[in-house]
């Protein structure tokens, strides 16, 4: 045999395990030869070209090498697989969230900007994240190649399991109305101006000095939202366009809401001054950090879940 065999030989025993070689080299050996032997019968006369086209038809020397040591050649196998992915998407969908939720309330808590949380928030999620997805793959990987060869998934599978059905891309009676009370109590808010008393002192909660055009905007913002849920309510369905301009009226509202809590324009100085009195002052920073990611919470989820049923459409027609 030439070097070129040699060299091939070589790339499949270097792929084993050392106290394998000495038993497979023969075996290698003897099937290259064959390969060999069978191209030089169809190319006459040209053995260097034989056993190019014979090493080439072989393929990856360490394909070859996996085959003969069944090792696997995938971080996740199929055994494996749907436990892995389960486990993860778990935990991205629950402790991701509330890592970012956490962090957002202590950036609030603690008088950060709101900029500032934000970017840290969403900082932390991405590094949780990546945490999870890393430590969650290696741990499937290390049994995958040291633990015992398995038949099945870790989790045997019931009917217990099975998914619930996905929600209509249809906007329910019920829901519409719900959507409807809901904007029209933001407007009779905003017009009555609600009162906060403490021990039998009485101001407005919202800040007097607050520009009108901010109470324009809201109030203008509920009623587009009125207009839009009638819409869809009429159109019976949910598309794209529609999810994207409900995620619109979602940010018109949020942002500058969080903007005006965040930045002490909403609340009325007369509350913290009473609040200072009695001694609960530091009861109000976290309670408007509650109330900023409830708002940022809510209307990211009717965000999403519009998208989700736009998309839900795209699939069924419903």
């Amino acid at each position: 045999m030439s070097t070129l065999t040699d060299r091939y030989v070589w790339g499949v025993l270097r792929a084993v395990p050392e106290q394998q070689r000495a038993d497979l080299e023969p075996e290698i050996r003897a099937l290259v030869a064959d390969a060999v032997d069978a191209r030089a019968a169809s190319v006459p006369g040209d053995a260097a070209a034989a056993e190019r086209a014979a090493l080439t038809e072989l393929g990856d020397p360490e394909l070859l090498a996996a085959r003969y040591t069944d090792r696997t050649l995938y971080l996740i196998g199929p055994a494996y697989y749907l436990d892995y992915r389960r486990l993860l998407t778990l935990l991205l969908t629950i402790v991701v969230p509330i890592v970012t939720l956490a962090t957002l309330m202590a950036g609030f808590i603690a008088g950060t900007g709101a900029a500032d949380v934000a970017l840290g928030a969403i900082s932390v999620g991405v590094n949780v994240a990546v945490q999870l997805a890393f430590w969650v793959t290696l741990v499937f990987a290390v049994v995958e190649r040291r633990g015992a060869r398995a038949s099945g998934p870790i989790v045997p599978w019931t009917l217990d399991r099975l998914p619930s059905l996905p929600p209509s891309a249809r906007l329910g009676a019920g829901e519409a109305v719900v959507s409807i009370v809901a904007s029209v109590v933001l407007i009779g808010v905003i017009a009555w101006q609600p009162p906060f008393t403490i021990e039998g002192t009485t101001v407005p909660f919202f800040d007097p000095a607050l520009s009108p055009a901010w109470a324009a905007w809201f109030v203008g913002v509920a009623v587009l939202q009125i207009a839009f849920t009638v819409l869809v309510y009429a159109a019976r369905r949910w598309t794209w366009p529609i999810a994207a301009v409900n995620a619109a009226l979602d940010a018109a509202f949020a942002i500058p809401a969080v903007w005006l809590l965040q930045t002490g324009q909403l609340v009325n100085p007369a509350v913290k001054a009473e609040m200072e009195r009695i001694g609960a002052e530091a009861a109000l920073a976290p309670t408007v950090a509650v109330i900023s990611v409830v708002i940022v919470g809510v209307v990211a989820w009717d965000a999403v879940d519009g998208f989700r049923r736009a998309r839900r459409r795209g699939s069924d027609g419903r």
